[in-house]
């Protein structure tokens, strides 16, 4: 039989040794926070350094195509994609005025929401090996495109610059970030965008 001493002598090893395994295991969770941290930073680089070869533009408020279509001006070699935007007569009108080749124009109606502005298209530019785009969205709006876009276009590969329409509305709130984020990594590995909790939410 052990001795009183001796039992008590066994726990602050026992203690020592968990103190050290979590030790380590924080310090390999650092490790990997840091390699992650790097490896956006490399990508956020690598994509700068990119020239887009395309526009996008999220429908979803009119101001957004008046200001594409002065964009636009300024980039006369790049095609344009319009996700979901107004009505094809208005959309052919305002960039008609800018003086805009309608064959640059691409209008696509298939978007239901913002998760789904991305997730129509991803597949699209990376069959036409378009790797980095100008993505303009409404100020209010650019923090949720910036995640979805991120998830979404960064798993098939595609960076993307972001150009700000200024608007007097506030920003989202994080809780939309959040939800279509979720809904973003759901599209990533399941296909699925999730869109009827993305509605059921937003009720």
């Amino acid at each position: 039989m052990r001795s009183p001493h001796l039992r008590r002598s066994g726990k602050p090893r026992a203690q020592r040794k968990r103190v050290g395994c979590v030790r380590r295991i924080f310090s390999l969770v650092q490790v990997l926070l840091l390699v992650f941290a790097i490896a956006v930073a490399y990508w956020q680089l690598e994509g700068y350094l990119r020239q887009p070869q395309a526009i996008l533009v999220l429908g979803g408020a009119t101001e957004r195509e008046v200001y594409a279509a002065q964009f636009a001006q300024e980039h006369p070699e790049l095609p344009i994609w319009i996700s979901s935007g107004s009505n094809p007569e208005y959309t052919e009108w305002v960039f008609g005025e800018a003086g805009i080749d309608p064959v640059r124009l691409n209008l696509d109606f298939r978007a239901v929401d913002t998760v789904t502005n991305f997730t129509t298209l991803a597949d699209e530019f990376k069959a036409s090996e378009i790797k980095s785009i100008y993505l303009i969205t409404s100020d209010y709006h650019m923090r949720r495109a910036r995640i979805i876009g991120g998830i979404v276009f960064g798993s098939r590969g595609i960076h993307f610059r972001t150009v700000a329409v200024p608007s007097q509305q506030s920003p989202e709130s994080v809780e939309k970030s959040i939800r279509d984020g979720a809904r973003a990594v759901l599209w990533v590995f399941t296909g699925r965008t999730g869109s009827s909790l993305g509605r059921f939410f937003s009720q």
